[in-house]
């Protein structure tokens, strides 16, 4: 089942500045907490941030929501 574009320009737009920011923090997270620390904690939180920040990026570059795909509405 190819991915239908549910969302605009607009959303696209927001999208991609949302997954390049939340990917900086969670690089940033991974040289200042998960690598010194080692703690598990600070990776888990650091894979979040770049594993969500890729999806939200992933979801710019295809026109796609996996919110707006379950049905649910939003304002973006």
């Amino acid at each position: 089942m190819p991915l239908q574009c549910n969302i605009d320009a607009r959303g696209k737009r927001v999208r991609l500045i949302n997954g390049i920011v939340t990917t900086l923090i969670g690089v940033l997270l991974l040289f200042l907490w998960a690598l010194p620390s080692g703690s598990a904690i600070g990776w888990a939180l650091t894979i979040a941030c770049i594993a969500g920040g890729a999806f939200m990026i992933f979801e710019a570059r295809a026109g796609w929501c996996v919110i707006r795909a379950m049905g649910f509405k939003t304002s973006i």
